[in-house]
């Protein structure tokens, strides 16, 4: 997995791509939303455009990121998903716990 941090419309932008599996790459997105979060930073997007695959371990590094940015008064919404990504989102009834919205710009204006 590989990511991008992006400011833009007064949110963070994160676009991940490629598969999203946890592990090291989970414990580095982890460290990076909490230094945002240290900046004040709390309003996230995650961009889902350009991923693969995930796995419960990619699904549980994007629950804790929520977690950590709404417990600083921001949010972790996401923006692109995927269908296959949306399909597990479904499966796991996670799609009623995310903010979700079809382009970065709407899940920004949605902060206003």
């Amino acid at each position: 997995m590989n990511y991008k941090v992006d400011e833009r419309y007064n949110s963070v932008i994160i676009t991940l791509k490629g598969n999203i599996m946890g592990g090291p790459d989970g414990s580095k997105l982890h460290d990076t939303l909490h230094e945002l979060k240290g900046q004040g930073k709390t309003n996230v997007i995650v961009d889902l455009s350009r991923v693969k695959f995930m796995n419960s371990s990619g699904l549980g590094m994007l629950i804790s990121g929520m977690t950590t940015m709404r417990n600083a008064g921001g949010d972790l919404r996401l923006a692109k998903v995927a269908d296959r990504i949306q399909s597990l989102l479904v499966i796991t009834k996670l799609i009623t716990v995310f903010k979700h919205f079809d382009s970065v710009e709407a899940a920004a204006a949605s902060y206003e």
